[in-house]
This record gives C-alpha cells, sequence and structure tokens, in this order.
C-alpha cells in the first residue's frame, strides 16, 4: 500500500517530465524547450507545462516587471479557426519561458452573445489606462454565423492584467464622422462623398452612416498617454488609425485613412526616435505574402510606403509568417522584435511563432531570418548605424 501511494504521488511529476521531453524537439529537429534562453522562430515552444503556447494573432504588454502575451486560443481542426474557448494570457520574465495563466477572456455558451462561441475573435491586444487603473482588451469581432459581414469591434476590461475580462461592446469605428486631413494630403485621397464617389472612396462613404469597418487590428499607446486604434477597414482597401478616448473604451471621433485602395491587413505598429514605424501584409487569406512597412512623423501621416522590410531566403513571403505585433524590448536601446504567425488553417492548434529582430540603418528597418537567437544580439550591433 505504501509503495502504490509513492507511485501515485510520483505520477503527476513523471507525466510532466515526458511531456517536456516530448517537446523538446521540433519538426525540424531543433531543439528548444522551459531550460533554453533562445527563441526558435517557427518551432514548437512548450510552456510552463511543456504545451505549446497557444496564444495566436496576439500582442504583448510589459507590466509591473512582466511581460503578458494575450492571444487566440486554438483547437484541432478547422474548426479552431472561430472561437471556442477565448483568449488565452501567458507571462514572462525573460521573454524565453512563458507562464500559463488561463482563458482571460471566456466566450459566452449563449448563442445570441457577441462573443458566443463559434464566433470569430481575432488579434487581441491589451493595454493599461494608469488614469482608470483598468486594462483594455481590443479585438477584431465576427458574430455568429455572420462569417466576415459584421466587421466589429470588441472591448473587454479587467482591473487585473491576467483577467478575469468583461465583455462590455462591440462597435464599427466613428459612425457619422470624417477622416482629418494632415497638411499636404492630396485632394485625391480626400473623401468628398458625392455622387460620383470614386472607387477609392466608395466602401468609406457607404459606411459613414453605419461606422467603418474594423477587420485586421492593433492598438498603440503613445508616450504622452494617447492611444490609437489602427485596423483594416473599407473591405480591407484602406487602414484607419483613429484616437481613443481617455478610457480607451471608444473613439474621440479623429481618424486618417493611410494607403488609400490598397488591401493592407496584420498591422504593428512601433515608435524610434520620435518616428512612427508600421508594418503590415497584403490581404492573402491564410496564404503568406510579402511583408510591408510604412514611416511618418506624426501618427496622422502622411505615411510613407517603404515596401518589403524582409530580406533573404524567403523573404518574398515572410518567411512564411504573418506580422500581429512589434514588441519592444524593455532596457535594451533599439531592441524591437518582429512578431509574426504562421497559421496552420487545417489545423488551428498547430500555428507557429516566428519571432525575429528588427535591425536598422538609419531609418530603415531589416528583417532577416535566424535559425536561433537570443536578446543578446541587440547588444553585439551598432546603434543608428549610417
Amino acid at each position: 500500500m505504501f509503495k502504490k501511494r509513492i507511485v501515485e504521488k510520483l505520477l503527476p511529476v513523471v507525466s510532466l517530465m515526458v511531456a517536456l521531453l516530448l517537446t523538446v524537439f521540433n519538426a525540424e529537429g531543433q531543439t528548444t524547450g522551459p531550460a533554453d534562453a533562445n527563441f526558435y522562430p517557427g518551432a514548437i515552444w512548450p510552456d510552463n507545462n511543456g504545451v505549446h503556447i497557444n496564444a495566436h494573432g496576439g500582442g504583448i504588454l510589459f507590466q509591473n516587471g512582466a511581460y503578458y502575451w494575450f492571444g487566440e486560443h486554438k483547437i484541432e481542426g478547422k474548426k479552431g479557426n472561430s472561437a471556442q474557448v477565448g483568449i488565452h494570457c501567458y507571462s514572462s520574465k525573460d521573454l524565453y519561458h512563458w507562464k500559463d495563466e488561463g482563458i482571460a477572456l471566456k466566450v459566452s455558451d449563449d448563442p445570441k452573445s457577441d462573443i458566443a462561441r463559434g464566433s470569430i475573435i481575432e488579434r487581441p491586444k491589451v493595454v493599461y489606462n494608469s488614469r482608470t487603473k483598468q486594462y483594455v482588451m481590443w479585438f477584431h469581432l465576427e458574430l455568429l454565423g455572420k462569417g466576415y459581414g459584421s466587421a466589429l469591434a470588441g472591448i473587454a476590461t479587467s482591473s487585473s492584467v491576467t483577467g478575469p475580462y468583461q465583455y462590455l461592446k462591440s462597435f464599427r469605428a466613428n459612425s457619422g464622422k470624417m477622416p482629418f486631413y494632415p497638411a499636404g494630403t492630396p485632394e485625391n485621397d480626400k473623401a468628398n462623398c458625392s455622387d460620383t464617389v470614386t472607387n477609392a472612396n466608395k466602401f468609406f462613404c457607404r459606411d459613414v452612416s453605419s461606422g467603418q469597418m474594423i477587420r485586421d487590428m492593433t492598438v498603440f499607446v503613445d508616450d504622452d498617454g494617447k492611444a490609437y486604434h489602427v485596423f483594416s477597414s473599407e473591405e480591407n482597401y484602406t487602414l484607419q488609425i483613429a484616437e481613443l478616448n481617455d478610457e480607451y473604451t471608444g473613439y474621440t471621433g479623429k481618424f486618417v485613412r493611410v494607403y488609400i485602395g490598397h488591401q493592407t491587413e496584420a498591422q504593428a505598429l512601433f515608435k524610434r526616435d520620435g518616428k512612427y514605424y508600421m508594418l503590415g501584409s497584403g490581404c492573402t487569406g491564410w496564404a503568406p505574402n510579402a511583408a510591408r512597412w510604412f514611416t511618418a512623423n506624426s501618427i496622422w501621416g502622411p505615411w510613407t510606403f517603404h515596401g518589403n522590410p524582409c530580406q533573404g531566403p524567403g523573404s518574398e513571403l515572410t518567411f512564411k509568417g504573418q506580422s500581429t505585433y512589434v514588441l519592444p524590448v524593455e532596457g535594451k536601446k533599439d531592441a524591437f522584435i518582429f512578431m509574426a504567425d504562421l497559421w496552420k488553417p487545417e489545423n488551428a492548434i498547430d500555428g507557429r511563432y516566428l519571432w525575429l529582430p528588427i535591425t536598422f540603418k538609419g531609418d530603415e528597418i531589416r528583417i532577416n531570418w535566424l535559425d536561433k537567437w537570443n536578446l543578446n544580439l541587440f547588444d553585439q550591433q551598432p546603434h543608428n548605424s549610417p
């Protein structure tokens, strides 16, 4: 009996050890694991329980000395491309090793709920509002059974960074509002919404009264505490950047349109030395395409398109990934990580994460493939190289 009890106590420990060993090798034979302080782009990435991290299309918030990664929780098969569980949260002190903090926002079992099980909840981003002391989660939301026709933003809040988050509301953007035009905006880029609407403006003008469509998105908080919602709109043909209110739960009504008439999604925005950078991709469904990047001296633009920042073999398809966020590394100068997803729509839970360092040459950015790397790389490269 005594031996039996010892065996029963040891079983959970043995099971965890086996799980860790099984996740030490990815499909290409690269090693990774909880004890390994390196990034392996595209590899299985186990959490503290030895389970592949389940936080797709996500973003990261640094708060109280720790990083918090929020992303879409996937399940097996094509069904996993819809929201069956909710938004997962993980925490880390060093960016290599991640602790499972559970489901921050759960889907609802009420089929009439905006966030009903089977709806589409994508690209969650969480920001902290120092004024209200609330964590605010934004995400792209498609209502159950509506395909991608709803094109809404959803919002949830919590007083705790890991949740649980309480769902508040969903809406489209800036109903009844017209864009802000920075100095130098070409007349052709201004939406007149007359009877002779151009193709570049027809979707915008169609949606003025109902509100602008929201699909792929991110949220950016500037140095002065102002926050902005950046999203694909107008049937994905145009980006919009909209200023958020003081609570980060709605809009002020001021917004701009960017790269009008071109299909851009997977937005990721960051700031360096007073200049704004934005990355994104074309719109080819789950299939990868060439990344693209933009710069501006003001959040309101004008924004300049620069082409593909990726270089080397595989760069024409962003190394088979798609951008989701750019992560500034705390305590390091010019240290930014390009975060991308390698989607697996046939078996959603097998999606991988592609993290690569962004390098700078003056104001230009470059992203190169590395099979293995760590944060020491940022200490070894010159800053602001000419």
